[in-house]
């Protein structure tokens, strides 16, 4: 009866214990998705930045610059490009909005990013662009890839429409996490004008080549990333823009349309430091809670099957001898 029983936990003990490496390096890397509805928004601020009057064409300093980006999943087109893609695939519409202290439009910046749904690798496909300008990215853009690494990416910048490493400085503690900081350089590169200005009468898709006037634009960018799901829990920008040279600026070489430190604001920051406390919790679960689980239940398992059969094949206690009792003879 114990041999039965050992047989029947080894045999237990041999399926959980396969579980285990199934969970994290089979079912792990085609479960864990980025969703294809997903909606998000995070509003930024730059606060005493110096910002250009398109009406003077003078820089000015101003108490605050705000940048709302708004990101939306396109299941319909998501579903129409996995057909010929043959995998899983997310498209995200996007909008950068950036707005004066007087609440009034700057410029603003839509991109379709189209990128595989579990590794986060760029997927080249129609309607791929920033500000209606088709792009092939090379690199991540907005989010990590789930177990970010501790390396440098490439990262892909949509005001320059090309992609630069983006390099891990080290760990860092934020709001309770264990948070791996990134940061990445665009040298000065001249830009696309955003088809969307505040320019009374001018069409920006054009204004470099009437006026000769062309737009500059430097940063530094600065992520905060959990490295268990990939999300940035914090982001910050040094930004720079400059126009320089051409008939647009009265004789003078340049002048800056943009510079300042952009932040997310405090509370967009909490709000996205508890999203992705709930996210890395499945994560986990798939990573390290179950297979580790699975794994330590396993080697229990086997531990008390080879006992059992230890027990098993013990030998018996002899059985009591037996004293005969002769009873007197009567003569």
């Amino acid at each position: 009866m114990r041999r039965k029983a050992s047989l029947v936990l080894l045999a237990l003990a041999v399926f959980v214990g396969a579980l285990s490496p199934l969970l994290r390096w089979y079912a792990f890397p085609r479960l864990a998705k980025i969703p294809p509805s997903q909606y998000q928004e995070a509003v930024l601020e730059a606060k005493n930045a110096t910002l250009i009057d398109y009406g003077t064409m003078q820089s000015k300093t101003v108490p605050k610059v705000t940048v709302v980006q708004t990101l939306k999943g396109n299941v319909e087109a998501a579903k129409e490009i996995e057909k010929s893609a043959g995998r899983d695939v997310v498209v995200w519409d996007t909008l950068s909005f950036v707005q004066g202290p007087d609440g009034k439009m700057v410029s603003q910046i839509p991109e379709r990013y189209i990128f595989d749904a579990h590794s986060q690798a760029p997927v080249h496909a129609t309607g791929e662009m920033v500000d209606g300008d088709p792009v092939q990215r090379k690199g991540i853009e907005f989010k990590f890839p789930f177990l970010t690494e501790k390396r440098d990416y490439e990262y892909f910048d949509f005001q320059a429409r090309t992609s630069a490493p983006i390099h891990y400085k080290g760990t860092q503690k934020f709001h309770g996490l264990d948070v791996y900081y990134f940061e990445q350089t665009i040298p000065w590169t001249k830009v696309a004008y955003p088809k969307k200005m505040p320019l009374p009468g001018i069409d920006s898709s054009t204004l470099e080549k009437t006026t000769g006037t062309s737009l500059w634009y430097t940063t530094t960018r600065k992520f905060w990333i959990d490295p268990v799901t990939g999300a940035p829990v914090n982001g910050e920008e040094v930004n720079q823009e400059e126009m320089r040279g051409g008939t647009l600026l009265g004789g003078r070489d340049k002048v800056t349309v943009f510079a300042g430190d952009v932040k997310m604001r405090d509370d967009y920051v909490s709000y996205t430091v508890d999203l992705v406390k709930k996210n890395r919790v499945l994560v986990l679960l798939l990573t390290s809670y179950l297979p580790w689980g699975f794994l330590g239940l396993g080697l229990a398992l086997l531990a008390l099957s080879l006992w059992l059969e230890a027990r098993s094949r013990r030998p018996s206690d002899p059985p009591p001898a037996v004293t005969e009792r002769l009873d007197p003879v009567i003569a």
